[in-house]
């Protein structure tokens, strides 16, 4: 039996391949049966330049329906998709290159002068290009390519896709996806988010990334319907289009921006079913705005590139603001010290988790990749956080992202919880940063309401009663805005940069 993830979407399209797969803004449907042909002209070409199972085929491209089609047809052929977020700027992208060696890279035609000369030193083989309209070389020199194509026969534990995390700190390391990972995970999703043959999702989000192309679209060709396809989110052409869906997956920044449009509204969403959130923490004041807003309640849940989705608020039962829900089905999740021990409901430590939706490892690197996992067969997620007695799931941070002040473990979540609920603050991010007595020190970055009035002082005051001393911001900043990475996560390290001489001398 053929494991190809691509065999398995297969076994799923739609009796009649004329029902639609994406609709674009401007109207264009693109069905089954063109995906089918489309995919197949590009494995097509794909094998013509000398691609072979297991080969690496890079792409940086603008999202677009034959971005999605190049996708499939790395499946097809049995080679590995590595798709690369379209801000890596030269440097970055000789990384990739030389790290993973693929035999082709698809790039915009903006950026082919000089991705051209980098895949050249590093001895990339073919160069073509995609544009978000569907013109290239890609679409050129595979014009003339054969409408159909026989999937190449894979195991479940090959590769289907590398994709590399962010970075923040160190080398950025390839996360090895198998068809057998993405294959469990989608299913897994399919099932508890309780996919049917009338839904629509309203696609947003980008597809270089875990949440936008391996859980949203993913899910759709496992459901054999279609998909409204945004080339990136706008709250206007949203509202527009909500109507006409049933499932919509965001990142916590669609939503906020959604609930301060002055035309959302409880008609819009009347035919929707689900609305899930994650890539980012969720504020609670969110959560129930949107509840209160549009009588639904977002489903939130938690994953990581390395291991595709690990838990999710029920879709029947009772949705937590701040919590990202319980395990998946066939995962094991434990909240473990630093010894791999679990701890006691209720008690801090660091996600582990162990199930069929957990990568192999990271690319080419062996040590790294034993460093990351228990002698039992546990990831470490590096997240830190704890279990309820009910079973749901709690994430209180990153393990990079502990600040230990004094010799005390300082939890940035736990304070941000606590200066979120103060009147004026819309958001805040905690970091810790060199202090000459205390090691690290806390740091508070807020950024306020429109007409917002909280000071440093008032809330700095305000927290005195809340937490313990060594818990205390011994500085407080204000933002207009925190800064984000593409998912919407706050990027701390570049906070951390910016105010790292925040108590040098004379401070």
């Amino acid at each position: 039996m053929n494991a190809s993830l691509f065999s398995l979407f297969q076994s799923r399209f739609p009796a009649d391949v004329t029902r639609p797969f994406i609709e674009t803004e401007d109207g264009k449907i693109r069905n089954y049966a063109e995906l089918d042909a489309v995919s197949a002209r590009f494995a097509n070409l794909l094998v013509r330049l000398g691609v072979k199972k297991g080969d690496r085929v890079a792409v940086q491209v603008e999202k677009s329906p034959e971005a999605i089609f190049l996708y499939l047809a790395c499946l097809r052929a049995g080679a590995v998709y590595l798709p690369l977020n379209i801000a890596y700027q030269k440097g970055e992208i000789e990384y990739f290159l030389g790290d993973a060696e693929p035999q082709v890279m698809v790039c915009r035609p903006e950026t082919v002068d000089w991705i051209g000369e980098i895949a050249a030193r590093k001895e990339v083989p073919h160069v073509l290009t995609l544009d978000q309209a569907g013109g290239g070389t890609l679409i050129e020199r595979s014009k003339d390519m054969k409408p159909d194509f026989t999937t190449v026969p894979v195991k479940g534990d090959d590769l289907a896709a590398i994709l590399y995390t962010s970075g923040t700190t160190g080398r950025s390391k390839g996360a090895m996806m198998s068809h057998g990972n993405l294959a469990a995970n989608a299913l897994t999703l399919h099932r508890v988010w309780g996919f049917g043959p009338g839904d629509v999702l309203l696609h947003a989000l980008p597809i270089f990334h875990t949440h936008g192309l391996f859980v949203a679209i993913n899910c759709v060709l496992l459901n054999g319907t279609g998909m409204l396809f945004m080339p990136r989110f706008d709250a206007d052409t949203a509202i527009r289009l909500l109507p006409r869906a049933t499932m919509f997956m965001g990142v916590p920044t669609f939503y906020v921006r959604l609930l301060a449009h002055a035309e959302f509204a409880r008609d819009i969403v009347r035919r929707m079913r689900l609305f899930i959130a994650g890539s980012a923490p969720l504020l609670t004041e969110t959560f129930n705005a949107f509840r209160e807003r549009t009588g639904h309640t977002i489903l939130e849940r938690y994953g990581m590139t390395e291991t595709g989705m690990l838990t999710s608020n029920p879709l029947d039962g009772d949705r937590l603001a701040g919590s990202c829900g319980m395990p998946l089905p066939d995962l094991e999740l434990r909240v473990a010290d630093d010894a791999g021990k679990a701890v006691a409901v209720g008690e801090i430590g660091v996600i582990e988790v162990r199930g069929p939706n957990v990568f192999g490892g990271y690319w080419r690197m062996p040590d790294k990749t034993r460093a990351e996992f228990r002698p039992d067969g546990f990831f470490i997620t590096g997240d830190v956080g704890k279990i309820d007695a009910h079973g749901y799931v709690y994430i209180v941070g990153r393990a990079k992202d502990l600040i230990i002040s004094g010799g005390f473990n300082v939890y940035p979540k736990e304070i941000e919880d606590y200066i979120d609920r103060i009147d004026g603050v819309v958001e805040s991010a905690v970091i810790g940063i060199p202090h000459p007595d205390f090691g690290e020190g806390v740091v508070a970055v807020i950024k306020q309401r429109p007409g917002g009035s909280p000071t440093a002082d008032s809330i700095a005051q305000r927290l005195k009663g809340e937490l313990a001393n060594f818990k205390l911001p011994k500085r407080i900043y204000f933002l207009d805005e925190l800064p984000r990475n593409a998912m919407g996560k706050v990027q701390k390290n570049v906070l951390r940069d910016r105010y790292k001489d925040a108590f040098g001398p004379g401070r």
